[in-house]
């Protein structure tokens, strides 16, 4: 195939606009933020689990003292009525039977307010542990809110970077040979279309050609296109190349 020098120099431009191209699709489809979100996502469900159990926690406290509440109630009201009846009683038996029974409900009802005091410092524990935890989740979607922030922008702007690389490929492609530009799209299909030869050395494949393939394409006219005997790219050849 013949083309001109000019022409072969221009698909370096078509290469490297199709690896700005590629880095910008590749960007664009995994942003760098993506892997750190998925944990975020994780480690959110697993500390709403863990809030879940501290709520679940905090509930039985709760529902614990309002029992011990209630039967505080209960043995202050029978309380009273054993001393209101104790006042009004003549009976010395019966008299010494409500003292004892007053006693014990003053026993009872010492020890179910010792139980609700431990119980209202396990209540102040329990809510200390659910701020903190709730501080944990409040800073883990704080991070992610940010971090999804930044890879929509990340998106966008590799968006914009392919779409100014298609636009400025078509430019390019558009004032190149059908036939040269065929061959280009077909070796970039399977890896590597063009190729700078600078210093006897492929920049498509970064190979080092040999003396015997630098003789041969040293034979060949300028308008001729080559191929790297290496990675089968077409070798761009200028007064760099060392032939």
């Amino acid at each position: 195939m013949k083309a001109s020098p000019a022409d072969q120099r221009r698909l370096l431009d078509l290469a490297s606009l199709d690896a700005v191209a590629r880095q910008a699709d590749h960007a664009r489809k995994n942003p760098a933020q993506h892997a750190r979100v998925q944990e975020l996502l994780a480690q959110r469900q697993v500390q709403s689990a863990e809030l879940t159990r501290l709520l679940g926690i905090r509930d039985d406290v709760n529902a614990e003292l309002a029992r011990l509440e209630s039967d505080v109630a209960l043995v202050e009201a029978r309380a009273a009525r054993d001393a209101e009846r104790l006042q009004k009683s003549s009976n010395p038996k019966e008299a010494q039977g409500l003292e004892h029974e007053i006693a014990s409900l003053a026993k009872r009802k010492s020890d179910l307010e010792d139980a609700e005091l431990e119980l209202m410092e396990r209540l102040e524990s329990a809510d200390a542990e659910i701020a903190a935890q709730e501080a944990l989740i409040a800073a883990t979607n704080d991070e992610g809110a940010r971090l999804s922030a930044e890879g929509k922008s990340a998106v966008a702007e590799a968006s914009a970077r392919l779409e100014a690389a298609t636009r400025d490929r078509a430019a390019v492609a558009g004032g190149l040979p059908a036939d040269l530009l065929a061959l280009y799209d077909r070796l970039a299909a399977l890896g590597i279309g063009a190729g700078l030869l600078r210093r006897r050395t492929c920049e498509g494949c970064h190979m080092v050609l040999s003396g015997t393939d630098l003789h041969t394409l040293g034979q060949a006219a300028e308008d001729d296109v080559v191929t790297c005997p290496e990675c089968g790219c077409i070798l761009v050849r200028t007064e760099e190349s060392g032939l």
